[in-house]
């Protein structure tokens, strides 16, 4: 096995089980493994692959009834939060997901602030901060905490403010091909292809 599958089916270990990003799963997995710092690391396509392999053996029994509820919570936030077209991105939307993964909503609006009274409005007590987009430009996150009563946890949810036009450029596919996000009627789809 090359020494980026190495890294990657570590990583994967580590996001699945800790709740890690891609990222810092990767940069702990050379730590773990012994690694060079500056070894080549595995893009992020390798490392969901290997955290599908890595659900598909350990976590299959319990990873799709967890994924559920996690875009169950993710449709309420959007439906919440539906003036600010929010779509879901990362784990939830991929699939990947595991009750200790975050929900990541990127909400496409005129005026970041108009989001921030929204929240208030609603009694949610969140932290800002700004945070890379997916254009590689410097977006407003608010972050809160939400529970999820399917799995009695508390799940991290995640908005990064874009500009209103910007929702043109996150449509694009990703490199497999796939949306790299879906609105609320794709989710909706997603929860009813996913019933028994």
């Amino acid at each position: 096995m090359d020494t980026k599958a190495e890294i990657a089916q570590a990583a994967a270990r580590l996001v699945v089980e800790e709740g890690l990003e891609y990222g810092p799963a990767k940069r702990r997995a050379v730590k773990q493994l012994g690694l060079a710092a500056r070894s080549a690391l595995p893009d992020n396509d390798a490392v969901e692959e290997a955290v599908r392999e890595y659900i598909s053996i350990f976590c299959a029994d319990t990873q799709p009834r967890e994924l559920a509820a996690l875009r169950q919570l993710a449709l309420t936030w959007m439906e919440r939060l539906a003036e600010f077209r929010p779509y879901l991105g990362g784990a939830v939307w991929h699939g990947t997901a595991t009750r200790l993964s975050d929900i990541y909503l990127q909400l496409f609006c005129d005026d970041p602030k108009s989001t921030e009274i929204a929240l208030i409005d609603k009694g949610v007590d969140y932290e800002a901060r700004t945070v890379t987009g997916f254009n590689g430009e410097a977006v407003e996150a608010l972050s809160f905490s939400s529970v999820s009563r399917e799995l009695e946890e508390v799940i991290g949810v995640h908005l990064l403010i874009h500009d209103h036009d910007d929702v043109r450029g996150a449509l694009k596919p990703d490199s497999r091909g796939r949306p790299p996000r879906g609105d609320a009627n794709a989710v909706r789809a997603l929860l009813e292809n996913a019933a028994p």
